[in-house]
């Protein structure tokens, strides 16, 4: 497969088997709202956080933890674990890396992994709430750091960065729909055995992937605000 097409004067189109995946603001707008709102009534202990109580009951029952099917849940969870998509990302950058002679991929990872990081960590230490295998308190300072997941927060902005490097430089056809798929599957994949596990409640994947979904959405702004523009510019002073 050819890596792209030519338009306007010689120039090189990448051809985009799908969209790139830059949130719409519309999707912004309601991943702030949802992910608000659920904040709200877990601290006010509404209605949400006896669904929480009664999904973990019922997965509870199921005991997967201690059956055959544990370790095909386990790796589930892994499609949003840091070190699997770091794995896949540092393979993708530094193939871009060497043969496009461009920095700006892993400039991109690295920025989103920085967002990512403060961002989960500052809202796990702010409300404390405590995984469903503990008991008492849902927000308990110190111990407490399930909300929100981090696994679907880091599959919903990594794999959308992996996503839209893909895209964005025209790898083949298959890689882009293989990486669309992971991002817009893998969230709900490792959401879903987060919870069936019972290591997170239901309101931890929601806000985790609502979380994702502002983070990729500021670092596409930043992208083209900022880094872009750094990388190209620097990019024409040497040049020069």
């Amino acid at each position: 497969m050819t890596s792209g097409v030519m338009r306007d004067a010689g120039r090189l189109e990448p051809v985009r088997s799908v969209s790139a995946g830059r949130p719409p603001w519309w999707l912004l707008v309601s991943a702030l709202v949802v992910g608000v709102l659920v904040t709200v009534d877990l601290f006010t202990r509404g209605r949400l956080e006896r669904m929480d109580l009664r999904v973990s009951e019922i997965v509870s029952d199921w005991g997967l933890e201690n059956s055959a099917a544990y370790p095909l849940v386990w790796a589930v969870t892994q499609v949003g674990g840091r070190v699997t998509i770091l794995v896949v990302l540092a393979g993708l950058v530094g193939y871009l890396g060497w043969r496009r002679r461009t920095w700006l991929p892993l400039i991109r990872v690295l920025v989103a992994l920085a967002l990512l990081t403060v961002a989960i960590y500052a809202i796990k230490g702010g409300t404390g709430r405590t995984a469903p295998g503990f008991p008492g308190s849902f927000f308990f300072h110190g111990d407490g750091a399930s909300f929100p997941s981090g696994h679907v927060a880091n599959a919903v902005l990594m794999w959308g960065v992996a996503r839209w490097q893909a895209v964005e430089y025209g790898l083949p056809g298959r890689l882009q729909r293989a990486l669309w798929w992971l991002a817009v599957v893998g969230p709900l994949a490792t959401g879903a055995a987060m919870v069936s596990l019972d290591f997170h409640w239901v309101t931890d994947a929601v806000v985790g992937a609502a979380v994702g979904i502002l983070l990729l959405g500021v670092v596409h702004a930043l992208d083209a605000l900022v880094l872009s523009r750094w990388v190209r510019a620097h990019a024409g002073r040497q040049s020069a």
